[in-house]
């Protein structure tokens, strides 16, 4: 059978919009000869659609489009996508075939992952049972997303009790379909491929999975579709953060390539976090951006990312120098905005900063305290909100996730903005991108990958002055967040064990903080925000 693979990038709501794209596909498919064409879960209200699934104005949206339509588009040329389906006053995330111009099939979403970044308990109910739908000469095993990952000899453990690919194979499917939304993190290409690979073999059963791309809120969906052969091989692979579109024909597999040829390194990281920005930007409306540039490699980093995503010509560098600046973190931060072709303005912030002192102070002189080390960075975060505000950019806040981890950072100073491009990419890993950036032509200047990191807020001041060294930094916090494990565990790899108690100290104290952070992109496997809920007020008491 000749079927159509549709990676598709939805806008989350704009269920119009994403018909009439889903409509264009079936027929870019019907004229490359496909019998069928395949699209991701929720296809037709973007993932993650959230508590908008409460809205019964786009529930009864999604019900038109599917009945006015899609069906009548399914006449030659049969269509399985996702759609929230309500039934009894009950939601289902569904897996729908139609042809003829009818539904003709629905498969609900069994496993219902409520981990991480995932809530659909509180949205959907699983499916009763499983069963397979027969479309032309083949019975097909139509699963979505989380179904397939619950195989009892490929993890050490099953979250769930029950596995609906093997239901499906024991009722004789002959062809397996997982339509998915599955989100990005660092590792998970290599790891979905080698377990799909693992299902496809243990089976011995084609295995066709058709992911969501793109970029909703904090979440980047890399696509990455793949096709694997009833042997395990991968017989066709989907492009990586971009929509791709493919017919294969199912009765003529390729041989296909060892799963693990599926690479991963840091351009993987750079291309998430390009898309990530780019569909913030395209689907909030915002066209252009603003980043304060202190010749430092996170500001760095960030506007390289930004001129990637929405081309230098929308993005604006801003040098705010204050007294405590060094000569050259200007020439390094004007440097970069000539090198990426963006535009630089430089606004000295001395004067504000003078008269902040005057009025704050006014029994004696100056303290160098943290107040007046963080009033610098505050000044800043209201010189780009009001360029904001008054020229329609979107300030992009620079902060890494070892910074907003122990919470060096300040709260309405370098936390402002509408994104927080870095927010999980690690201050080592940001040395990296820089690099990357680079592999070509010096972008960012070799000064800023070589200088010792500060936020120039004192004389002579050092990150380490306050922080330990990133390279040990790094890895207790990766141990501490994405790992989960406890302090006696982190120490035994090897790190002073009160260095370990203060920063888990240092972490948990500045959860306030990142309460109040801007939206960050996902790239790891454990991130701050949506899919990391700690209390605010707690303290330890074991």
């Amino acid at each position: 059978m000749k079927i159509a693979l549709v990676q598709f990038n939805p806008t989350v709501g704009d269920v119009t919009g994403n018909a009439a794209r889903i409509l264009g596909a079936v027929a870019r498919a019907k004229e490359a000869g496909a019998e069928l064409v395949i699209f991701p879960e929720l296809a037709l209200v973007g993932y993650p659609p959230r508590d908008l699934l409460y809205r019964q104005e786009m529930l009864q949206a999604v019900e038109r489009v599917l009945r006015e339509e899609v069906a009548p588009a399914s006449r030659e040329t049969g269509i399985i996508l996702g759609a929230p389906v309500e039934e009894d006053g009950r939601l289902y995330n569904a897996a729908l075939l139609f042809a003829g111009g009818a539904l003709a099939g629905r498969q609900d979403k069994t496993l219902l992952p409520s981990y991480d970044v995932f809530d659909e308990t509180r949205y959907f109910k699983p499916a009763a049972a499983r069963r397979p739908v027969a479309f032309g000469n083949e019975t097909i095993g139509l699963t979505v997303c989380e179904d397939v990952w619950n195989d009892k000899d490929y993890w050490r453990r099953q979250i769930y009790e029950v596995d609906p690919v093997a239901e499906l194979v024991a009722q004789e499917a002959t062809l397996l379909v997982n339509i998915s939304a599955s989100p990005y993190h660092y590792g998970k290409r290599r790891l979905r491929a080698d377990m799909l690979a693992h299902t496809a073999h243990k089976y011995h059963r084609p295995l066709l999975y058709v992911n969501q791309v793109g970029g909703n809120d904090e979440l980047i969906f890399d696509g990455s579709s793949l096709v694997l052969t009833e042997r395990g091989t991968l017989a066709w692979e989907g492009q990586a953060f971009a929509e791709d579109f493919a017919v294969i024909d199912t009765a003529a597999l390729p041989p296909g390539r060892p799963p693990g040829e599926v690479a991963e390194d840091i351009s993987s990281i750079y291309a998430a976090l390009v898309l990530g920005t780019r569909d913030y930007f395209r689907k909030t409306g915002f066209k252009r951006a603003v980043v304060g540039l202190s010749g430092g490699i996170d500001s760095s980093v960030v506007a390289a990312l930004a001129a990637a995503a929405l081309g230098p010509e929308n993005v604006l560098g801003v040098g705010m120098p204050s007294r405590y600046s060094s000569p050259g973190s200007l020439r390094d931060a004007e440097k970069l905005a000539r090198n990426l072709g963006i535009g630089w303005r430089v606004i000295p912030i001395e004067t504000i900063f003078a008269a902040y002192l005057q009025t704050l102070n006014p029994d004696g002189a100056p303290r160098l305290d943290v107040a007046e080390e963080n009033i610098q960075a505050r000044i800043r975060g209201n010189i780009l909100m009001f360029i904001s505000n008054r020229e329609g950019c979107l300030v992009l806040s620079t902060g890494n996730k070892s910074e907003l981890a122990v919470g060096y950072c300040t709260l309405y100073g370098d936390m402002s903005g509408g994104l927080s491009v870095l927010a999980d990419v690690p201050k080592t890993m940001v040395y990296e991108l820089a690099r990357y950036i680079n592999r070509e032509r010096e972008i960012i200047p070799a000064s800023v990958l070589t200088k010792p990191p500060s936020a120039e807020l004192r004389p002579d001041q050092r990150d380490e002055d306050s922080l330990p060294p990133y390279r040990l930094l790094d890895p207790i916090l990766r141990a501490y967040i994405e790992e989960n494990l406890p302090a006696q565990e982190i120490a035994a790899r090897g790190f002073d064990p009160a260095l370990v108690q203060d920063v888990i100290r240092r972490v948990d104290r500045a959860e306030y903080k990142r309460r109040q952070a801007a939206p960050g992109l996902k790239v790891t496997t454990k991130a701050f925000g949506m899919g990391r809920r700690f209390p605010v007020a707690w303290r330890p008491g074991w």
